[in-house]
């Protein structure tokens, strides 16, 4: 939901006070704009608290990292829609630590799918990685293509994305996909993988034990190429204004899996030409 212009001036100024779970405005505003105050921040999840030893907006979790996020996209994930979840630190830490992007392997080249504003991608390339970015809104593109620690900023649908368009494949694919096409996404994702290559994903925990065709095919895919789900910590995603239960997903490529990775598909015109006439 995109923050009005009157409520991201207050929060953008300087004497607005962001600490842990209360949000302080220390400054008379006139009592439309508080009431427009009052109903972002409703549906930020935070709630006023008019005793004289708070005389804050407080929420039921730290939102330091979320409003940083929000103010930078102009936009926030409301709690009656499903939009943009910014992935919490300590969640980027998991992903990054399991897909081996350390400062000790710097130069890993990586690709992060639908990046938001790069909540996992500025994190990667603060370790050292070099790091394309695919975002599908306008702004928040535009916000990516800002910074100047990104080999290649696209603008698009990343499901859109020819995975061809690439030359070589990437050595890491690190992700948090919309939930509601998340194993299309992570799928596609697996095209734009190199051999030897590791992707790391976000997935709602209804993967675990969905009985869907789709959800029972993926399972069988992470089983037969060494693929594991890790269990995120109940409230993970608490900070970016969501408790949604989500897991890690793990899947790695190496000699002997099936995985129809980026190597795969370069490799197809060259068989497909045998049979030419």
């Amino acid at each position: 939901m995109k923050i009005p212009t009157e409520v991201l001036k207050v929060l953008a100024d300087p004497r607005t006070i962001i600490d842990r779970d209360a949000l302080h405005i220390p400054f008379q505003v006139p009592a439309p704009l508080y009431e427009r105050l009052k109903r972002t921040f409703n549906h930020m999840g935070g709630k006023w608290d008019g005793r004289k030893t708070v005389r804050a907006f407080v929420f039921p979790h730290d939102i330091e990292t979320f409003m940083r996020d929000s103010i930078t996209a102009g936009e926030f994930p409301s709690r009656y829609d499903v939009g943009w979840y910014a992935t919490p630190p300590a969640v980027v830490e998991q992903i990054l630590t399991l897909a081996g992007i350390t400062d000790k392997r710097p130069g890993l080249v990586t690709l992060e799918p639908s990046a938001g504003i790069g909540s996992i991608a500025g994190p990667a390339v603060a370790r050292g990685a070099v790091v394309d970015v695919v975002e599908v809104d306008e702004h928040r593109a535009s916000v990516l293509a800002g910074h100047a620690a990104y080999r290649r900023v696209v603008h698009g649908d990343f499901l859109q994305v020819d995975p061809l368009s690439y030359e070589t494949g990437f050595q890491r694919v690190v992700m948090n996909p919309p939930f509601a096409e998340e194993l299309r996404h992570v799928q596609h994702a697996l095209k734009f993988l190199g051999d030897d290559g590791v992707l790391v994903s976000v997935l709602p925990s209804s993967i675990t034990w969905r009985t869907d065709s789709a959800a029972v095919a993926f399972r069988k895919m992470l089983a037969d190429n060494d693929g594991e789900l890790l269990e995120l910590p109940a409230g993970s995603f608490s900070a970016s204004g969501t408790n949604v239960r989500a897991v890690l997903v793990v899947v790695p490529t190496m000699p002997g899996h099936t995985i129809r990775n980026h190597g795969w598909h370069l490799r197809q015109p060259k068989q497909l030409g045998l049979f030419a006439a």
